[in-house]
């Protein structure tokens, strides 16, 4: 006769974080256009240092990421690609 075993609950939410957490603390820079369809979709994206997250909080109430600033000031003006930089 065979037992069913029950496994522990596991989570099953994706980290939308990577990293030490000292990411939460800051407002990020990233594609508005991303922003906005991630506001609205859940889709995480990914910030200019490399943080990928789903925004969801006002980034206005956080000083901007030190990494994500010097790398947007280091991009030539108009972001070369056409799409505009924004912060969250």
């Amino acid at each position: 006769m065979s037992t069913t075993k029950i496994l522990p609950e596991q989570e099953t939410t994706p980290r939308t974080s990577h990293g030490d957490g000292d990411h939460e603390r800051f407002a990020h820079y990233a594609d508005k256009h991303k922003i906005t369809e991630s506001m609205v979709t859940g889709t995480p994206i990914r910030a200019l240092c490399g943080k990928v997250w789903v925004p969801s909080r006002d980034p206005k109430k956080y000083p901007v990421c030190p990494e994500c600033k010097e790398i947007y000031d280091g991009l030539p003006p108009g972001g070369g690609d056409g799409g505009d930089n924004n912060k969250q």
